[in-house]
């Protein structure tokens, strides 16, 4: 048999052949024939052509002027309240116009899941925005994180605050910038400011506090937003460490929201929880406004300056602040700035409700409560503003204060190491109109 080495050897060599005749073709062909030359001297004849019409036209005059022009500074983007960016949930209006709906919410991160908006549709009026806040612009000055806003007391004033590890108000012993209040024999050091003489640390310690992470999730029919704060003890101001994780959902009848409070420490700590927002008076009536509320018992104020309560719960039967009817009773001249409390759920609510309806534009915003854990309604409307604060809360104020009766349950749950407690709620906008309006 015929040794292979011998056939890649043949092989080899005609390899090498095939090569060398292609290199004398070539040479042949197109070097000696100078065919190479005449294809550069064609492409640069064209260049030069192209150049020289262009100069007729003036074009290289302009580039020149234009390379001349200064450059223009880079414009930073606009800064974010709290450093991160805020969130927005959107969705498209599949109504046909004749249903209010929710069309987006902005949601800032950075701020402790402010919900600074919420955009909505109302067929009388058209978009609307349905808080009273400023724009983002605005809002990011106002939430410097400095001066008044060193504990994030602007995120109270404008969109729907969420309020942990309380919500509402404390009231305590003076100390040098801040207050100092016991619970379960233990003294909580509390940032505080003074109110005609009382010291009082408001809103929790939430407000300022950028997210840990933050995660967004699209819908069919609108959008979903997950932020986590692993705020620890909060820089020492509580017994224990603390993880809050918040979620927002929106959709186009219902936004939906859920904070959930853990107890990461070794120690036992007590939590509340709540939501401000501040709905926008749309059509400047705000005493033609109806409220609706679902408790029949509200706490007395001892100072309406300060808003310190007195212990003492009062029946609202026969008064101005009886806001328990089917439909509620309208604003009026009242100012309000009033808890209410005692709860009550009807047959078939998924929880207690609280309503603002709007008879001039036809719509309606309902909250239902639907944690067993809140315990309270907060209501601030003051007389000629341009807000109506329905913020629902775990906890009473002043929920350490001695003046509750033993027996009261002023909202506080306290969380052993590793238990957890959940605030949540429903938003719906409705037609005043529609079957679904008058649902009780």
């Amino acid at each position: 048999m015929e040794d292979p080495r011998l056939s890649r050897m043949y092989v080899a060599l005609a390899k090498q052949r095939f090569n060398e005749w292609c290199i004398r073709v070539w040479q042949a062909t197109v070097v000696r024939s100078g065919v190479v030359t005449m294809a550069v001297l064609a492409l640069l004849l064209v260049g030069l052509a192209f150049v020289w019409r262009e100069h007729k036209r003036g074009r290289f005059a302009l580039l020149k002027a234009e390379m001349k022009r200064p450059v223009p500074p880079r414009v930073p983007p606009p800064p974010q309240p709290g450093g991160q960016d805020a969130i927005v949930l959107e969705r498209s209006q599949i109504e046909g116009g004749t249903q209010p709906e929710f069309l987006s919410a902005t949601l800032l991160p950075g701020r402790g899941m402010n919900v600074l908006q919420i955009k909505a549709f109302v067929p009388q009026k058209g978009e609307v925005q349905l808080l009273a806040s400023p724009a983002m612009d605005e809002a990011a000055k106002r939430m410097s994180g400095k001066g008044a806003d060193a504990n994030g007391w602007a995120s109270l004033a404008m969109g729907g605050a969420i309020e942990a590890p309380w919500a509402g108000r404390i009231f305590g012993t003076p100390t040098d910038g801040g207050l100092s209040v016991m619970w379960n024999g233990q003294t909580l050091h509390l940032p505080a400011e003074r109110s005609n003489g009382a010291a009082v640390a408001r809103g929790g310690l939430l407000l300022r506090r950028a997210s840990t992470t933050v995660k967004t999730t699209a819908m069919p029919d609108g959008g979903e937003a997950d932020a986590v704060y692993d705020t620890g003890s909060f820089d020492g101001d509580w017994p224990s460490g603390m993880q809050l994780a918040t979620t927002v959902q929106l959709s186009s009848r219902a936004l939906e929201m859920r904070v959930v409070a853990h107890n990461t420490g070794r120690e036992p700590q007590p939590v509340g929880i709540g939501w401000r927002p501040r709905f926008a008076v749309l059509n400047g009536d705000r005493g033609g406004l109806m409220l609706r509320l679902p408790s029949a018992t509200r706490t007395e104020i001892r100072d309406r300056h300060t808003g310190l309560p007195s212990g003492r719960l009062l029946p609202v039967a026969g008064t101005e602040y009886d806001f328990s009817g089917r439909t509620g009773a309208a604003l009026g001249g009242l100012s309000l700035d009033d808890t209410f409390v005692h709860l009550r759920q009807a047959l078939l609510d998924s929880g207690p409700v609280a309503e603002l309806r709007d008879p001039t534009d036809n719509y309606g915003l309902r909250i239902t409560m639907l944690s067993s854990s809140i315990k309270a309604v907060h209501v601030e409307a003051p007389a000629g503003a341009d807000f109506i604060t329905i913020a629902p809360r775990l906890n009473y104020d002043d929920p350490f204060g001695r003046e509750w009766p033993k027996d009261e349950d002023t909202g506080m749950a306290v969380l052993q190491p590793g238990q957890s407690a959940q605030w949540r709620i429903r938003l719906e906008i409705f037609s005043l109109t529609s079957s679904g309006g008058d649902r009780l």
